[in-house]
């Protein structure tokens, strides 16, 4: 897999085609992307649901760290490992900027 370097400046958003969506039968959210579906856990809802195609991962991280009260560096390493995941799976796109 090729890894991308994930900078505080890029910005995250989601391809077309992948999406989050509420399973309200069983009562989790998904991210679903054509003939996958990812189960997400609280972490991983919290840091998509933040990712908007103009907020930058370095505002993601300090909006996370402020609403969680938990240290920048603990949620910076869980939003860099969790999106670089995703990344290589190509269910989520990285830009330098909000141009996305």
């Amino acid at each position: 897999m090729i890894e991308h370097r994930i900078s505080n400046a890029s910005v995250a958003h989601l391809p077309r085609g992948v999406r989050l969506h509420d399973d309200r039968v069983r009562g989790i959210r998904v991210l679903l992307a054509p003939e996958r579906a990812i189960q997400l856990d609280a972490v991983g809802d919290a840091i998509l649901s933040e990712l908007d195609g103009r907020r930058s991962i370095g505002d993601v991280i300090l909006l996370l760290s402020q609403r969680y009260a938990a240290p920048v560096e603990q949620i910076e390493a869980d939003v860099r490992d969790f999106l670089q995941g995703l990344v290589d799976r190509r269910m989520v796109f990285l830009s330098a900027d909000g141009g996305a």
